[in-house]
């Protein structure tokens, strides 16, 4: 059975995401899917994460909670400016 699902995410993350997944010859909703399947898979195994999920960490490596926190805030400062 198949829900819905609303994330919010940066604009920029988004668009890698949609490019990423478009190289790759899958939707962004499968991409999204198969990472939380991965990530579960590797929580009961406690292995290394490989693949796509290697790969998807890989995009919020370096990032700190504050960096998180200035882009959302320059995020909303855009979207209600």
């Amino acid at each position: 059975m198949d829900s819905k699902l609303t994330l919010k995410l940066d604009e920029r993350v988004i668009e890698k995401a949609k490019a990423y997944a478009e190289r790759r010859g899958v939707s962004l909703s499968r991409l999204v899917e198969n990472y939380f399947a991965g990530l579960a898979q590797r929580e009961l195994q406690e292995e290394p994460a490989t693949g796509v999920v290697a790969e998807l960490e890989g995009l919020l490596a370096g990032l700190s909670l504050e960096d998180e926190k200035d882009e959302r805030i320059d995020y909303l400062m855009r979207k209600y400016a």
